[in-house]
């Protein structure tokens, strides 16, 4: 994710003001805020509370860890003073977002609801199926310029999802594009968008005029859009912008709850914002490519820190969907040489 500037079109309701640990701030009617720790440069989730008639509805979970827990508690007892929790709703498979359904779910016997798509794609990257493996990963980055040889032991083996997954739910409730469930005497309706997971769902109420937006808009970041090893062919960026069309329908005047960052209004500019973010990006990776380059030598064009190995995977994703999306648009071709591929003006 990458730092962006904020414009004055994009606004917070509540400026600076943010939840302490273990307590809630009310954004609407029957909805409340709560964040989470994590232990990542992203240092924090927002998770969202909807009362439902006498219970409650709880979107998001946290990182599968102690820490998370022992808040989680917190809130149940505090905020949530006691009473039932009626569903968890999870917006995709990412651990951030998934990592405490598990432990929520037995802890409150409500059941986890999800699209087919993130429930499965949880179950496979906790389980080293469906191309998930670091191997493949290795490999695919590898085929697109990265030093492999120079990528630590320790990074080799292992399976860095179960350390913020632990345990998964082993069965769901299964929600669809389109779906209305209905919480608290209000219908939010289920909006299923692509590119930053398989099948992210975000959840729309307009008698509220809500919009929990997940990880698809943030206010002043934007999310990672990345190809990966289980998709070597795919064009992410397409669907992440083309899944905008989906929200042209929400009123200007909605008030967005994202994953990260603070409560905001200002929609429809942020996501013109996102678009021209890609587009400047898209331009200055055709400049580069005047001569065949491999995605590894165009990360100082995308991202000008030092990198760590964390983020290194995240570079190497987010410039093959970048790259992807010239080739398909017909602005740059690919060749493999020595099994390395380059992408290079068409």
């Amino acid at each position: 994710m990458l730092p962006m500037t904020d414009k004055p079109a994009v606004r917070y309701p509540f400026a600076d003001t943010l939840p302490p640990p273990g307590e809630a701030l009310q954004v609407a009617p029957g909805a409340w805020w709560i964040r989470m720790p994590l232990p990542f440069a992203l240092d924090h989730i927002n998770l969202w509370l909807l009362e439902d008639g006498d219970g409650w509805t709880i979107v998001d979970t946290g990182i599968g860890l102690e820490a998370t827990w022992s808040l989680w508690e917190r809130v149940l007892a505090g905020p949530m003073g006691g009473r039932p929790v009626r569903r968890i709703v999870v917006t995709h498979y990412h651990p951030d977002h998934v990592g405490s359904a598990a432990w929520l779910a037995e802890r409150t016997g409500a059941p986890v609801w999800m699209t087919t798509g993130e429930f499965l794609s949880a179950h496979a990257a906790r389980d080293d199926t469906a191309g998930f493996d670091r191997a493949t990963g290795i490999a695919f980055f590898g085929l697109n310029g990265l030093d492999v040889s120079a990528i630590p032991e320790k990074m080799r083996s292992g399976n860095r999802y179960r350390k913020g997954v632990p345990e998964l739910p082993r069965t769901y409730r299964r929600m669809l594009h389109g779906d209305t469930l209905e919480i608290g005497g209000h219908d939010w309706r289920v909006i299923c968008v692509h590119g930053h997971a398989p099948e992210h769902a975000a959840l729309h109420c307009p008698s509220l005029d809500l919009l929990i937006s997940g990880d698809q808009v943030l206010p002043r970041i934007t999310t990672n859009v990345g190809v990966w090893g289980n998709q070597p062919e795919a064009n992410p960026l397409r669907l992440y912008l083309d899944s905008f069309a989906r929200f042209a329908d929400i009123p200007g005047s909605v008030r967005v709850l994202p994953s990260h960052d603070r409560v905001f209004e200002g929609l429809h500019p942020r996501i013109i914002q996102l678009g021209a973010h890609h587009a400047e990006r898209l331009e200055k990776l055709l400049a580069a490519c005047e001569r065949p380059v491999t995605a590894f030598e165009v990360l100082p064009v995308l991202f000008r820190r030092k990198l760590d190995e964390h983020q290194m995977a995240f570079a190497m994703g987010e410039a093959i969907a970048h790259l992807h999306y010239l080739q398909a648009e017909g602005k740059v071709t690919r060749v493999t040489d020595g099994g390395v591929r380059r992408f290079v003006r068409a």
